[in-house]
């Protein structure tokens, strides 16, 4: 086990060193430049400031250096916050996505899990078109959508929740926005797993089970959910990471000071460091993510060996 995550540790270096030359070149090569603006500003001073930040180099020489400062951990200075680096940007918005990513992916595990269940156990049921059609419709209906009729609903007409802001990350300020990140993701879990324990309650080892006179609670429980849940499981590392770093929507609409926000800021700005601290992030949560989730998925299902 340790061997295996040693061995993906290592492959993902190379990984996020094409995901930070690939940024790099790509921003260095788009038009325009991180003090461009509709102001003119003196030849004298535009020259100190990119002498300070080194942008009057070769773009060589600003890779090689840019190369240097991750191999220590240090993402740079940021162009658009001025005597703020990135890792401080990223240390204040990331707790806040950590925060509510967790728990709109908490929500959609034991809202998701249990409806796809219901739905399989009760196939051509009202139960099962209730679910399948309550799932079509979290699939169907976009977030843009979703988050200001909550917004509406609950905080403008009822009254019964703040429409918006962080406040430390009270209960009553996450209810919304986790319920608005977490809706897509519960209605994918829940037909995911519907799917799955079908195809595990029609298999030969299951009929098997049943015939001995086992009870159909220990049939489901002990034999078919542990395989019904590997699909789920392989999906979890693309859905962790989706809600961990959050929805620009869901951040504009609920004035969530993440690090999706200051990704567009630093897209629309050119604001080159910025932008490549956040990609070379999100590109470090997929790979732990994803091996998390082979580690998981290796634990339920004995055949798969970590070699």
């Amino acid at each position: 086990m340790l061997a295996f995550v040693l061995r993906r540790l290592g492959t993902a270096i190379p990984t996020l060193f094409v995901i930070a030359t690939l940024s790099f070149g790509l921003l260095h090569a788009a038009p325009g430049g991180p003090f461009d603006s509709d102001k003119e500003m003196l030849p004298e001073i535009r020259a100190s400031i990119e002498a300070a930040f080194h942008l009057d180099e070769p773009v060589w020489r600003q890779y090689v250096r840019y190369l240097g400062q991750l191999v220590r951990g240090d993402l740079g200075p940021s162009f658009q916050y001025r005597n703020t680096s990135v890792n401080e940007l990223i240390a204040q918005g990331l707790p806040i996505d950590l925060t509510v990513g967790g728990l709109a992916l908490a929500f959609a595990l034991l809202v998701g899990l249990p409806l796809g269940a219901v739905a399989a156990l009760n196939r051509g049921s009202a139960w099962d078109r209730v679910a399948l059609g309550v799932s079509l419709l979290g699939i169907s209906v976009p977030v843009y959508v979703i988050a200001p009729v909550l917004v509406l609903v609950f905080a403008v007409t009822l009254q019964w929740l703040p429409a918006g802001g962080w406040d430390g990350g009270s209960p009553r300020q996450l209810v919304l926005p986790v319920l608005a990140l977490a809706a897509p993701y519960t209605a994918i879990i829940a037909r995911l797993s519907r799917a799955s324990l079908v195809d595990v309650l029609d298999a030969p080892y299951i009929r098997t089970a049943r015939a001995k006179g086992l009870p159909w609670s220990t049939v489901v429980l002990r034999h078919a959910s542990r395989p019904a849940l590997l699909p789920v499981v392989s999906y979890l590392g693309p859905a962790a990471v989706g809600v961990i770093t959050g929805s620009i929507v869901i951040e504009t609409v609920f004035s969530l000071p993440g690090v999706g926000r200051f990704f567009v800021a630093g897209a629309f700005n050119r604001d080159y460091t910025l932008v490549m601290g956040v990609t070379l992030l999100y590109g470090v949560l997929i790979v732990l993510a994803n091996l998390v989730a082979d580690l998981c998925y290796a634990l339920l299902d004995p055949r798969v060996r970590l070699r």
